[in-house]
């Protein structure tokens, strides 16, 4: 399974690269593939490419405040959780995101 996410935090510092980097851990303990762009203070990082959507299976966005360029996602399966969520337990957000629930 090809996972793209989203992470970003109102101040756009700390919180948005501790979730990427709690997804791209918890990806690799359950052997998923992972690709995560954040959207922090320096700007747009690990920007998520058309090919890369195109593949997609799943997109998760990992943010309370309103992501940039989220028209990218449409069409694609979604899948919007808190970033707190991720912070708590990332393995539980994707095992949940991937199964539906």
């Amino acid at each position: 399974m090809k996972i793209l996410a989203v992470t970003a935090c109102p101040t756009g510092i700390a919180h948005t690269y501790m979730a990427a980097e709690a997804l791209q851990k918890a990806a690799d303990k359950l052997g998923l593939k992972i690709k995560v762009e954040t959207q922090g203070a320096m700007g747009l990082e690990n920007v998520l490419t058309a090919r890369d959507i195109a593949a997609a299976d799943l997109v998760l966005i990992a943010s309370d405040i309103e992501i940039e360029q989220k028209e990218r996602f449409l069409g694609c399966p979604l899948r919007q959780v808190p970033l707190e969520a991720v912070l708590i337990d990332a393995v539980a957000v994707l095992k949940a995101s991937i199964s539906g629930a």
